[in-house]
């Protein structure tokens, strides 16, 4: 099966390839959100509408299970009792490396990546062409777009970030998502759903 092939069948379950790596045995696929359209399939799932919690977990467990067994895959995820070293298998993937503000930036996600979950194959695929670290020609305006300087010197201040975003239920990195995300020219082309950034931020202060 060739990558283009993988690609139509991941995307027909409203998940993308957001990079590959050779792994023990084969080819190991990263999985993220394919977008538009993610965030309306999982709101309409069954995971969403019983009211249960982790619902976004429970949805990606179902649909990449499934592509798994259909594949005869080995399915991995970054959540649950045995997660899988998503960050690592990231940084070597072919499409994601560490941005200005110290955290991951994805070729088609830029700082809006999330990882859903994995399959690992067991032969290897010829992979297109991977591309240039994009934020060496960037202006870098995630590095002033964060209202409280939470992300300066590659260093996370969690709980400056935590207070502001709890101190008023309309600012906008609750309501749309992580300002220094959204500020990242390929976040911006990548077209998530505001609600889905707001219901992780939300999922953030709980």
């Amino acid at each position: 099966m060739t990558y283009g092939e993988l690609l139509y069948r991941v995307q027909a379950e409203h998940l993308t390839i957001f990079g590959t790596l050779l792994g023990a045995r084969g080819t190991i696929l990263l999985l993220g959100p394919h977008e538009p359209g993610f965030w309306p399939a999982l709101c309409d799932s069954p995971e969403w509408r019983d009211g249960a919690a982790d619902p976004v977990d429970r949805w990606s467990r179902r649909v990449i299970t499934g592509l798994a067994d259909g594949l005869e895959a080995r399915v991995h995820f970054p959540f649950g009792a045995e997660q899988a070293p998503f960050l690592t298998w990231a940084m070597a993937s072919d499409r994601a490396w560490i941005s200005p503000v110290g955290m991951l930036v994805q070729a088609n996600a830029g700082l809006m990546v999330s990882y859903r979950g994995a399959l690992e194959l067991d032969w290897e695929i010829q992979t297109p062409e991977a591309p240039t670290y994009p934020c060496a020609s960037c202006a870098a305006p995630c590095t002033t777009a964060c209202p409280v300087g939470a992300l300066q010197g590659k260093q996370y201040a969690v709980e400056a970030c935590r207070s502001y975003v709890q101190s008023d239920p309309l600012q906008r990195c609750l309501t749309t998502g992580c300002l220094a995300r959204r500020a990242c020219p390929i976040s911006q082309a990548y077209e998530r759903d505001a609600a889905q950034s707001a219901y992780h931020m939300r999922e953030f202060l709980n």
